[in-house]
């Protein structure tokens, strides 16, 4: 039986994703993936992506399975 906590997502197919944050801080609420950060071995699978918050443009770096978490985030701006 699939995990109801996780959310299924291509990680190549993340660029300009909309996100909501389950947990906001500091008024960020709605995030943008800004970035694709590339492995440094070209056959290497994709680990970590750029979010930008929607309302201060803040930006960060994590790695892309935490966006998988439901109780975390949210896929679309909800």
């Amino acid at each position: 039986m699939p995990d109801s906590t996780k959310s299924r997502l291509n990680p190549n197919k993340l660029l300009l994703s909309k996100l909501t944050t389950t947990m906001p801080k500091n008024m960020e609420k709605h995030f943008l993936v800004t970035q694709l950060i590339k492995p440094e071995l070209p056959d290497a699978p994709l680990e970590h992506i750029e979010l930008q918050a929607i309302y201060s443009h803040r930006s960060f770096i994590l790695p892309w399975r935490d966006l998988t978490d439901t109780g975390q985030w949210l896929q679309g701006w909800q």
